[in-house]
């Protein structure tokens, strides 16, 4: 098994927290990973990228030129991704942000209302959770229950009462996605 992952969007979304959190439960379940952010100097509204990579075998490599999912949250970052994905691929769109339709049919596309259902929840800002639920739904790359742990690991301590909000998200994400 292995996944390559470009998770983006703009600064502020989480995204570099997204990666975070799906390495760190990777490493909780013994597997291979790599974890390489990208950034502009602004940190809130220029773009973020990051690439994760989740392998039974060692990782020659944290570059990733043809992943094999791209979690997009807003619209330039699916124009810039999408076509790198390789055939067969998923490009996960954040549909409450991007109304344009993926350009290739050669991939598997999945339209969640990240931004919609976080509102939702009562937070715009867990969208990224959002997303990565319903990532996991339908790749398997990560056990439901390492999600938790991985949360615990990477927030902030005097993050940690926002735990359930993300795990109510990450679980509207994977229903999402069914």
């Amino acid at each position: 098994m292995k996944q390559e992952v470009i998770v983006a969007g703009f600064g502020g979304q989480g995204v570099l927290l997204l990666g975070q959190v799906l390495a760190y439960a990777g490493m909780v379940e013994g597997k291979e990973v790599s974890w390489l952010p990208s950034y502009g100097p602004e940190m809130r509204g220029g773009t973020a990228n990051c690439t994760v990579v989740l392998s039974d075998t060692e990782i020659g490599s944290p570059v990733v030129s043809q992943p094999s999912c791209v979690i997009a949250l807003n619209l330039p970052s699916m124009e810039k991704f999408e076509p790198m994905l390789k055939p067969g691929g998923l490009l996960i769109i954040n549909s409450s942000l991007i109304e344009k339709k993926a350009e290739r049919d050669d991939i598997e596309v999945v339209k969640v209302a990240a931004t919609e259902i976080a509102n939702e929840l009562g937070s715009g800002r867990v969208a990224n959770m959002v997303a990565l639920g319903a990532f996991v739904q339908q790749t398997g790359a990560v056990d439901f229950a390492t999600l938790e742990e991985a949360l615990k690991e990477v927030l902030p301590q005097r993050r940690h009462d926002l735990i359930p909000l993300n795990l109510q998200a990450i679980q509207r994400g994977a229903v999402e996605a069914e």
